[in-house]
């Protein structure tokens, strides 16, 4: 998982730090801390989530690297469903828990 929150963290820099013509400036400054948070594990399902929509709307048929970014929304995407971790920022705030169902089937 810190692998995995270190790899979405780079690549969604990386992807927002290409050179393009028509960039608006916010869109770095929008990433930079999202993928902060991602990378220490801090309120990690919306930061992801969020990391996404600022990623989707760079996302156009005339992108000159699609595959960078669609690697970067997929690696955040995975990131969102599977949580933070146990090294965690989330993990220190709000504890580890294990979800038990009861079946008896």
């Amino acid at each position: 998982m810190l692998l995995l929150r270190v790899s979405a963290m780079v690549t969604s820099i990386l992807s927002a730090a290409e050179p393009s013509p028509n960039r608006p400036t916010w869109e770095l400054l929008a990433v930079i801390p999202l993928a902060t948070a991602l990378g220490a594990g801090f309120l990690t399902p919306l930061a992801a989530l969020l990391a996404i929509g600022v990623q989707l709307l760079r996302f156009t048929p005339s992108h000159a690297n699609l595959l960078s970014l669609s690697v970067s929304i997929l690696y955040t995407l995975a990131l969102a469903i599977l949580g933070p971790g146990a090294y965690s920022v989330d993990a220190l705030l709000f504890g580890r828990r294990l979800l038990l169902t009861n079946r008896d089937d």
